[in-house]
């Protein structure tokens, strides 16, 4: 009887395959290791303590000046190059750029003492010197992400090496307001809710600690788990998110010095928008950033509001300077390729060496 039902009406035999196909593809989220993550061909160039500098040649060359990428401190940084299909850094290659991307990697507790200084100066202040040395280049491009862009603009503000554009993208500069409740953000200032003591105790930040703050500023969200069981018989759908899964659950442990600095001197007393920072005796001055600036917000990032991007218009002093605004998320504007279809027209003009921007 069934098999008539079957034979009569087509569409009930694909109704039970793509059931299985979901059941199977659901079996193998919960029963399989995660999976590999495939990098675009790539040589390490330097190595520093846990951080590794990566060189990505370009596909067929077509721009003088070097991209290098700087992801956050926060999050691992293979979000940038997650798969074929979704690589930012496969994508600019395949546009002509050469790329250098640094990874901070994870600290242990014997890395508790490394600073926000120590991350700038000696880690990727001379990270950029080696990418320049390796291409040969007389110029670099400094693309930072998040927190990558904080630090990002940081070294461009204190440094003499050869800046020639400097991309951020939604990155976290003015801390007036920002997506901590406002108790949290109230107890910080008032001192209840102590972060030295917190630091001072476990030495560095565990990774499942920050994951655990995530969490708990974003709330749990089910949507990646129904969308995952809606769309389970879509193997490829299946594959795209197992390898954001196993992202999104591979945090990174952070210095204790470094996350003091970060929650006192960024969230709690606004320093660096107010000029008041220092690193190695360097004062931390935007308004020394005068290359080709590109400011890149997303509509519906839920972790870096655009107030806290925008300000930096206003607080450098390059003449050649553009905002962008996307219609994406904090994480979804790199893996949609809006990011890298936002930057390329910008930075393609701009590449050259020794080009000049009227």
């Amino acid at each position: 009887m069934a098999m008539k039902t079957l034979l009569k009406n087509p569409l009930s035999v694909l109704t039970v395959q793509t059931e299985k196909d979901r059941w199977s593809q659901l079996y193998k989220v919960i029963k399989e290791p995660k999976p590999q993550i495939d990098s675009t061909p790539r040589k390490l160039v330097w190595k520093k303590n846990k951080s590794s500098l990566w060189y990505y040649p370009a596909q067929e060359k077509k721009h003088d000046i070097p991209i290098f990428l700087v992801y956050s401190l926060l999050n691992k940084a293979y979000i940038l190059d997650l798969s074929e299909e979704t690589s930012v850094v496969g994508h600019f290659t395949k546009l002509g750029y050469d790329v250098y991307m640094f990874d901070w990697g994870s600290p242990g507790l014997e890395d508790k003492d490394i600073t926000l200084d120590n991350y700038v100066v000696d880690y990727l202040e001379v990270a950029v010197k080696r990418a320049l040395r390796h291409n040969a280049a007389e110029e670099i491009s400094l693309i930072g992400y998040c927190l990558g862009g904080t630090l990002a603009a940081m070294l461009t503000s204190i440094t003499e090496l050869p800046i020639k554009n400097l991309v951020l993208a939604a990155v976290p500069i003015d801390y007036t307001e920002f997506v901590i409740p406002k108790k949290w953000i109230k107890a910080i200032k008032d001192g209840y809710l102590s972060i030295d003591r917190f630091s001072d105790a476990y030495g560095h930040i565990p990774s499942e600690y920050l994951q655990a703050m995530f969490l708990a500023l974003q709330g749990y969200n089910l949507g990646p788990k129904i969308n995952l069981v809606t769309r389970a018989h879509d193997e490829k759908y299946v594959d795209k998110w197992r390898k954001m899964d196993k992202w999104m659950n591979d945090p990174v442990s952070f210095s204790g010095a470094a996350f003091k600095q970060t929650i006192n001197e960024l969230f709690k007393d606004n320093m660096l928008v107010k000029g008041e920072m220092k690193m190695n005796g360097r004062t931390v001055d935007l308004k020394n950033i005068k290359c080709s600036l590109l400011i890149i917000t997303s509509t519906d990032d839920a972790l870096v509001l655009e107030s806290q991007s925008r300000p930096v218009m206003d607080l450098v002093s390059s003449e050649d300077k553009t905002y962008q605004l996307v219609e994406a998320g904090h994480v979804s504007v790199n893996l949609s390729g809006k990011f890298v279809d936002t930057v390329d027209p910008w930075l393609s003009t701009r590449s050259k060496q020794g080009q000049e921007i009227n």
